[in-house]
């Protein structure tokens, strides 16, 4: 599976009852400069409040089911297994919002070299998954990091500042970025330095 991610495709299934994986190879792929990240003035409010906790890798299978658990999913057992896997090898991360003990946002992806792959995220509270999305960005950022990978293209993303780049442009940057040693775990950030990362937008 990480041969695969290397070479620029992933895996999706068509369903949650699929019992298929289907490697995709899109001829745009979409990624998140981590220099660019754009933080609204209404998410800025939100993330200095700090009325919430940051924790990575304390929930991971729960981050991927909540991921999971809308009416189409992509996310079918296998890869669920699979995603386990790789975080008990310690390739594959996720990051939680806990707010009033209860986790109400999160992402999660994997990492190789000075890559991020991100797979999904999830929100139960306005705003929680831009949240992550924020303090994602920064983590990899101050951890080395070159590429963050977000595969395909929506607008809520490109309203955070995802952009879209051709194939080749993607796999040349991903061989960048693999020759990498990042750190996904550099230590913990504060909403100051979360947004000094970012870009600020109305």
């Amino acid at each position: 599976m990480l041969a695969g991610y290397a070479q620029g495709i992933f895996p999706m299934a068509e369903a949650r009852g699929s019992e298929v994986l289907h490697w995709v190879d899109p001829r745009f792929r979409g990624i998140m400069p981590l220099d660019k990240f754009h933080i609204s003035r209404s998410l800025a409010r939100r993330i200095r409040r700090e009325n919430y906790e940051i924790r990575t890798n304390s929930a991971f299978l729960d981050v991927v089911d909540l991921c999971a658990a809308r009416p189409e999913t992509w996310i079918n057992a296998a890869l669920r297994d699979l995603y386990g896997r790789l975080h008990a090898m310690g390739f594959a991360h996720s990051l939680e919002v806990v707010q009033e003990g209860a986790l109400t946002g999160g992402v999660f992806g994997i990492a190789l070299g000075g890559a991020f792959f991100g797979e999904s995220m999830f929100s139960t509270r306005t705003d929680a998954s831009k949240i992550a999305l924020a303090y994602l960005v920064e983590r990899l950022a101050r951890g080395g990091f070159r590429l963050f990978d977000v595969q395909f293209m929506t607008d809520h993303l490109a309203s955070l500042g995802a952009v879209e780049i051709p194939r080749a442009r993607y796999r040349a940057l991903l061989a960048e970025a693999l020759a990498l040693d990042a750190d996904f775990d550099p230590g913990p950030a504060d909403a100051y330095s979360v947004l000094q990362r970012s870009t600020q937008t109305s």
